[in-house]
């Protein structure tokens, strides 16, 4: 399954079938979660103190212009803080992403609820970084960027001073690197020991566990948010289909887990670098589901390694 689609029904299709094999409130309707007595589960950024919710949207999949699809991202950006989430991720490299979110959240008038994090440019022309950094402003209709990060260190040393430059300024609050590729990771290691970084973003899963053996440790040692991208596989390639009429284990009920999804956003949540995860989310249904993996009790090391042995069986 390669499509867009195929994935999305691909997971809709184990939500779905977690509901009819009697897990209890697999997602439940919003007004539920909204209620829900579970306690939403805070992260503290190390360089400030700012307490973040640990489960945030990822946004590349934004880059729409039908009516349908802007009317379900726009339902997603406007009941994600109502539901406790805040971290909106975004980049320059995911089309028109950046304007789409900028034009939907001036319209829902929402910005003071959200956390604004977006990248760098993947190419181009560096010969005027400000200007480079400035279209993020301009796309998102924001005088205020919460995070920004070099996007897989495309032009790190020319964008990274302007970045410094405008979180002394106070346009940026925030500044980080980023990467989703394993080859990348000796670079953000590199990264954090040079520079003075706030955040990181690196891919962390299930079936992706390379970021735990130098990246995740060094975040925890130098005192660096983590966000974790395509932390359900990603567009390059989803796992979720891999659960498609395979039963929750009972047991995920003991860290309120009561889907795939929420027990695998558990395990992501439950390393202790982790600040947050930002699974691509663009329809209620998977908002929904995601935030409640935000609620709760997280696995502990017994736990963890028990969903690790179940995942090798799968």
């Amino acid at each position: 399954m390669n499509s867009r689609s195929d994935k999305s029904v691909s997971r809709r299709s184990v939500v779905k079938g977690a509901i009819v094999l009697g897990v209890a409130g697999a997602l439940g309707n919003l007004e539920a979660l909204a209620a829900d007595s579970l306690a939403p589960i805070l992260r503290t950024v190390p360089s400030t103190g700012e307490k973040l919710p640990v489960v945030g949207i990822g946004t590349n999949a934004f880059d729409v212009t039908a009516a349908d699809e802007i009317a379900t991202r726009k339902e997603v950006l406007k009941n994600l803080p109502l539901l406790g989430g805040k971290i909106v991720d975004t980049a320059r490299a995911y089309g028109h992403s950046e304007e789409v979110i900028g034009q939907l959240v001036e319209e829902l008038g929402n910005r003071d609820k959200l956390f604004f994090s977006t990248k760098t440019p993947l190419a181009g022309d560096l010969s005027n970084p400000k200007a480079v950094v400035d279209e993020a402003f301009k796309r998102l209709r924001t005088d205020r960027i919460d995070l920004y990060e070099i996007h897989n260190f495309f032009g790190l040393e020319e964008l990274l001073p302007v970045l410094r430059e405008y979180k002394q300024a106070r346009k940026i609050r925030y500044i980080g690197a980023t990467t989703s590729f394993e080859p990348q990771h000796a670079l953000l290691v590199e990264a954090m020991k040079k520079h003075s970084l706030d955040f990181i973003q690196v891919n962390y899963s299930i079936e992706d566990r390379s970021s735990a053996k130098d990246v995740l440790p060094t975040a925890q040692e130098k005192g660096v948010a983590v966000l974790i991208n395509m932390p359900l596989g990603g567009r390059r390639g989803t796992f979720m289909p891999k659960l498609a009429n395979k039963p929750l284990p009972a047991w995920a009920a003991e860290v309120d887990a009561s889907s795939w999804a929420q027990l695998l956003l558990k395990y992501n949540l439950s390393h202790p670098a982790v600040t947050a995860v930002i699974p691509g989310t663009t329809i209620m249904q998977y908002l929904e589901d995601n935030q409640r993996a935000g609620r709760g009790r997280l696995p502990d090391a017994a736990m963890r390694t028990r969903i690790e042995d179940l995942w090798a069986t799968i």
